[in-house]
């Protein structure tokens, strides 16, 4: 991996921005997973990098909204495509990438469809993210602190329409095989829960 100093720069600023901290984790496991999927094909590193760090700006506190109806109307993608041109030149990104670097993050959405190959490994990542082991332990930290998770029937419910939705979007043959595990460990988790928990609400 390049050792490019807006690497760093990148990765410090969302370090700062990213909260809760949790949230932080998320952009070095999507950046990896997007490069594994690659499988060696050839695609622009840095434009993968920087979408994958940049893409959650918007989600971040301090970044969104506080009130909870604004909160409710916010466009947290629209946040980011204005934000991210000025903050990547001030780390010293290449000019040059940037709008091939929004186009990954405009289209990293499972409802979007992209338009590039870094664009796919991107939002074929995030899909796998919201999968598995990872994408419980997302979901459910959310109970309590997101206004669309309550209680923790928000969150099954949310991780039983991933379960059911989000494998056929994928797009890349190594997303389909590599979501194969998590598909079923969401579903034995999701099992489990409907067996212990019963008629009873959460």
């Amino acid at each position: 991996m390049s050792q490019a100093p807006y690497r760093s720069a990148i990765i410090d600023f969302i370090r700062r921005n990213a909260k809760p901290p949790d949230k932080f984790s998320h952009q070095e496991r999507l950046y990896a997973l997007a490069v594994d999927l690659a499988e060696g094909n050839p695609f622009d590193d840095d434009v993968v990098f920087a979408a994958a760090w940049m893409h959650d700006l918007g989600v971040f506190i301090g970044h969104r909204p506080e009130d909870p109806q604004a909160l409710a109307r916010w466009d947290h993608l629209a946040y980011v495509l204005q934000q991210a041109p000025t903050i990547l030149v001030g780390t010293g990104f290449p000019p040059d990438k940037i709008p091939a670097v929004l186009e990954a993050i405009r289209t990293h959405m499972p409802a979007s469809e992209p338009t590039t190959f870094e664009g796919t490994l991107v939002r074929d990542a995030d899909i796998l993210e919201q999968l598995g082991a990872v994408g419980i332990l997302r979901t459910v930290s959310k109970v309590g602190r997101d206004t669309r998770f309550v209680r923790f029937s928000d969150a099954l419910r949310v991780l039983r329409r991933n379960l059911e939705e989000l494998p056929a979007k994928l797009r890349l043959e190594s997303a389909h095989h590599r979501a194969k595990s998590r598909v079923e460990a969401l579903r034995d988790f999701l099992d489990a829960a409907a067996k212990e928990t019963g008629a009873i609400p959460w």
